[in-house]
């Protein structure tokens, strides 16, 4: 390496370090939760860096603030706001700082996340690994978002944290992964939802009470391969849309991928979100797959949410908001404003941002089914007394040859008729330590949903 390149590289260094020295010099701008703080400072001994970030609830709103390190950088709303919350957004700028050359204050962020219903999810999930999200189907404001094992972000803001930092990123766990947002899973049944709607939408079947053509057991298109149902009993064979999700008829909805064919479902998934590798909210969410180039085999199988399907709970949470809302789905979002320093708004994101995904008769029909399924089949657990709530169950399979411990899902939404508030809520188990034979999405999912929708309604 050349003189003049090592004088460079040494100026950058010097640089970035005053950069960061200014960046910790006074208390970070917060993040700010139902009009509290959720984030904090506090001052730094034996550092050139004044001041590191403090998490009062940590584990609790990890998944919503990421984290801000002085070692390890700054993930999620913490790192996309960074320039706000530690005052160098030029946006703050006020004229007198420019002749001062005073370093402005920091800014707010302020998000959608309602602390009961958050404190409802992270509470429920428990020591198990999974996620749950909840949106306000109407305004698109995401109400709730968690993800475990969680983390406390305060562990790793400082610069002395490498052991802590390296027990977090060896856990085989993964607590740093954002498994609301960032793991998309194989649906399983939930993705049922979607099939319907592409039916109803396309003529198929004209409503969720039409006898469908489905034999039990189905056996896969030029296949030997014979699709069963989780029940045997259950009355399934040519059932109609609200029996077989009343009943999660795996024959059913994998005959109507198949008839539909993989453009149409694929067309309607995406109308729902499925294939955006572009959803921010503000956080870059992950795309949620429906595969192209598939054979009539294997469109049936994605049907009921399998082969190569995946989805993350915002996603699914994304389905049941728009059946919820009539057919519209509003744009998911958990920032509301930027702020200066006075209050001010920088940026507002509106609410109620809608497209249409489905017909307003499609959506009527799939909430009557989905209540069926709350009220008198696989989702039990998710009823809420006093309000309407429709859901739809799912088991997804895991590993080769599904060797592994299935995940379940739950999808969902409710609304009080005399407050008009509603929720639309989806979770996902990945491993609750359950026996193989005790997972499901009513006995494992359900009672999340159950616990998040009710303290969104109260």
């Amino acid at each position: 390496m050349g003189a003049g390149v090592r004088a460079k590289a040494l100026a950058d260094d010097q640089k970035n370090r005053r950069k960061t020295i200014a960046q910790y010099a006074q208390p970070l701008g917060n993040i700010v939760v139902a009009g509290s703080p959720v984030t904090g400072s506090k001052r730094t001994e034996g550092t050139d860096l004044a001041y590191r970030r403090t998490y009062p609830d940590g584990e609790l709103y990890a998944a919503v603030t990421g984290y801000s390190s002085q070692a390890y950088g700054a993930t999620q709303l913490e790192g996309i706001y960074a320039d706000v919350l530690d005052g160098t957004d030029d946006r703050l700028k006020n004229p007198l700082d420019a002749v001062t050359r005073e370093q402005q204050e920091p800014g707010t962020v302020v998000t959608t996340i309602d602390p009961a219903v958050q404190k409802a999810a992270y509470r429920a999930l428990g020591n198990k690994k999974g996620a749950a999200v909840a949106v306000d189907p109407v305004s698109g404001r995401i109400l709730a978002l968690a993800s475990t094992p969680s983390y406390d972000p305060s562990r790793i803001s400082g610069t002395n944290d490498g052991a802590a930092w390296k027990e977090l990123t060896s856990d085989e766990d993964k607590p740093l992964v954002n498994r609301a947002l960032r793991q998309p899973l194989p649906p399983g049944s939930t993705f049922k939802l979607v099939v319907a709607a592409a039916a109803l939408e396309d003529g198929l079947y004209r409503s969720v009470d039409t006898a469908t053509e489905s034999p039990d057991p189905y056996t896969l298109p030029h296949t030997r391969t014979v699709l069963r149902n989780e029940n045997a009993s259950a009355p399934c064979e040519n059932a109609t849309i609200r029996t077989a999700l009343r009943y999660s008829c795996n024959n059913v909805f994998g005959k109507m991928a198949a008839d539909l064919g993989q453009d149409k479902v694929r067309a309607t998934a995406e109308k729902f979100g499925f294939n955006d590798a572009g959803l921010d909210v503000p956080v870059r969410a992950y795309a949620s797959v429906y595969p192209s180039a598939m054979d009539p085999a294997q469109t049936a199988l994605s049907g009921i949410g399998q082969f190569d399907v995946t989805a993350t709970p915002l996603q699914m949470a994304m389905v049941s908001a728009a059946i919820a809302h009539d057919g519209l789905l509003a744009a998911p979002h958990m920032v509301s404003r930027v702020e200066d320093s006075d209050g001010d708004a920088l940026v507002s994101y509106e609410d109620g941002d809608t497209r249409r995904i489905v017909s307003s008769s499609t959506a009527e029909q799939l909430r009557s089914a989905m209540v069926t399924v709350v009220e008198e089949g696989t989702g039990t657990n998710a009823a809420v007394a006093g309000a309407e709530v429709g859901g739809k169950t799912g088991t997804a399979q895991h590993g080769e040859n599904n060797s592994k411990t299935p995940y379940a899902w739950f999808t969902s939404y409710a609304k009080d008729s005399s407050t008009g508030k509603q929720v639309a809520v989806a979770v996902m188990i990945e491993d609750s330590g359950a026996a193989r034979s005790e997972v499901s999405g009513n006995g494992l999912a359900a009672p999340v949903a159950q616990k998040m929708m009710a303290a969104a309604l109260k």
